[in-house]
């Protein structure tokens, strides 16, 4: 495991919402070029543990192993991560999701990230789809004093509307694919460690004219992952750009901050 120097007490945090162990590899690679190019503390918090409950305490283990190979803190929210994450229990389970969104609540008003990081409300997953639903909830309820940058992220469908292809380098997807492989027990199932690069790689031809516009030019990295970066501010989401942007690993991340 590579060493990592702590971050400062006072280090802006970025805050990955993952719905499951894994995603933090998967979609991490802003989370991760902000700890490596601007001194942000990354904190994975472990929404949920998986549908299978006898697999929660190894997949913990491997969730364990991947953060800190990476560098990244890692929080649990709850025994065994929390239940019945999804946009049926919103609409059938009212009770049972005021409870969810109490803990998202709490999360972010105390953990205060100055960047989050979730999945986009589309993203073909229920899980997934609903980490999404509950984080929109909890900042309804933060309400216009609380206010944060946020990627949307993807992975099992894409979005209609990304406006950030970020580049990652070599080291970069190196560091997440070998972080991937501590979740033995998925990639035993499904091993889509070995197919993440060809994604990467797709991510650029498709974001090179989403992203960027049609008949354009595209960006010359390798390597790519697409987010809709976006703040919430005064109650209400806002874009901080009119157009996209292409973020290479040339380009400051201040880039992000920038109208």
């Amino acid at each position: 495991v590579p060493e990592h120097r702590p971050a400062p007490p006072d280090a802006p945090k970025v805050l990955l919402l993952s719905p499951h162990p894994d995603d933090e590899c998967i979609v991490g690679g802003l989370a991760l070029r902000l700890m490596r190019e601007k001194g942000f503390r990354v904190v994975n918090a472990a929404i949920t543990l998986g549908r299978i409950p006898e697999r929660r305490p190894g997949r913990w283990d491997e969730l364990t192993h991947a953060c800190r190979y990476l560098g990244f803190d890692l929080l649990g929210l709850c025994e065994g991560g929390l239940e019945r994450v999804n946009p049926n229990t919103r609409e059938q389970e009212p009770e049972h999701w005021r409870s969810l969104v109490d803990h998202m609540e709490t999360l972010l008003g105390t953990r205060r990230p100055k960047v989050i990081l979730f999945p986009h409300g589309s993203d073909q997953n229920t899980g997934h789809m609903g980490v999404q639903l509950l984080v929109n909830d909890a900042l309804e309820r933060l309400g216009p004093n609380f206010s944060v940058d946020a990627a949307e992220t993807e992975f099992w469908s894409p979005m209609r509307q990304p406006n950030l292809l970020l580049e990652l380098d070599v080291d970069d997807a190196s560091s997440l694919l070998t972080a991937l492989s501590f979740h033995v027990g998925e990639v035993q199932r499904n091993p889509y460690h070995l197919r993440t690069t060809a994604w990467w790689v797709d991510n650029v031809r498709r974001g090179g004219e989403i992203v960027g516009t049609q008949g354009g030019t595209p960006p010359d990295f390798a390597f790519g992952v697409n987010y809709r970066w976006r703040r919430w501010d005064n109650g209400r989401w806002r874009d901080h750009w009119d157009d996209g942007v292409f973020l290479g690993k040339e380009d400051d991340l201040d880039r992000l901050w920038s109208p």
